[in-house]
């Protein structure tokens, strides 16, 4: 894009990630999956001393970064890498502490819209869904060299399909005759497995499957768990971490990560004393994952599954 030009894409939640982040001029921010660098560009704009990293695990969000960013790009630093890897990312940089963090764990809008990053189910393209190119593993390697087993495990686990046997057994005997190449026909091959009710259903029949193997190639939520135990000991007191999920299985990594560092003690309840000496290290900003308002539903229907929780240091 050219630079100058103006950008309409609004991320999710935003409003409510500013004010639950509390930004102040001279702080220190992270936002850990940049993507289009719409929320970094509100941060960015309300610091005057202070400072804003920007992680993304694909180059071309920090490649358009330098357009996105522009004006502000000498309060920011980019940083190529995975959020799972924060640890390393920020302490062998000798970065923090911070005084927020925000995690934005959507999948990006131009990796879902370009079709040849092979996300989409409604595009012909080929079997990718690397969030970061640089990796190896790709969607084509797990549908056609994973195990049956392995893969039934993943669309049950990750996809959340109730047909994750008949899909996994689709997939190995479609390829046993030759590798499935394509989105489209990997497609073909889930509509082929499931019941005709099931095709009926208002929900695209391949969106669960592709959800999964997505989650797969990507490690994602390993990654969240790594993220969750590396982020809140680098916040200052007071500081805040602000964590956008998009799926049950996410909000719930966030929702009882968030939990066990404001509860601290994890001895038994019958215990009489605590005799692990772990102490509360958050308190949670709001009990109830904050959601989407009527206004930015009918502008971003993506933001309608999207759920914000906050939390802050002691």
């Amino acid at each position: 894009m050219e630079q100058g030009q103006t950008y309409s894409h609004r991320p999710v939640l935003l409003d409510e990630c500013i004010e639950g982040l509390r930004i102040r001029p001279g702080g220190l921010y992270l936002d850990g999956t940049l993507g289009r660098a719409g929320h970094s560009r509100e941060i960015a704009k309300r610091l005057d001393t202070g400072r804003l990293v920007c992680i993304d695990r694909d180059q071309a969000a920090l490649d358009a970064a330098q357009d996105r960013l522009a004006g502000c790009l000498d309060k920011v630093e980019l940083i190529h890498g995975n959020f799972g890897d924060l640890a390393e990312l920020l302490d062998g940089r000798g970065l923090g502490p911070f005084d927020g963090m925000l995690f934005d764990l959507g999948v990006s809008s131009p990796q879902l819209d370009d079709p040849e990053r092979g996300f989409s189910y409604m595009h012909d393209a080929p079997l990718d869904m690397r969030m970061d190119r640089s990796e190896a593993l790709t969607a084509a390697i797990v549908v056609n060299e994973w195990p049956q087993e392995e893969l039934k495990r993943i669309l049950w686990q990750y996809g959340e399909e109730r047909y994750a046997p008949q899909i996994a057994a689709a997939i190995a005997r479609r390829r046993a005759d030759k590798p499935i190449g394509t989105t489209l026909e990997l497609v073909e091959v889930i509509r082929g497995a499931m019941p005709a009710q099931a095709l009926r259903e208002k929900q695209h029949p391949a969106k669960r499957s592709f959800q999964a193997i997505r989650i797969a190639v990507n490690d994602e939520l390993a990654a969240v768990d790594r993220m969750l135990q590396a982020a809140v000991p680098r916040l200052s007191p007071g500081g805040r971490l602000a964590v956008i999920s998009f799926h049950s299985l996410e909000d719930r990594i966030v929702k009882n990560a968030l939990a066990a560092f404001a509860r601290g003690c994890t001895c038994p309840p019958d215990f009489p004393v605590c005799v692990c000496g772990k102490t509360p290290q958050v308190r949670l900003v709001n009990r109830k994952p904050i959601l989407s308002g009527e206004a930015e539903l009918n502008e971003n229907p993506r933001a309608r599954s999207a759920k914000l929780r906050l939390a802050e240091k002691l």
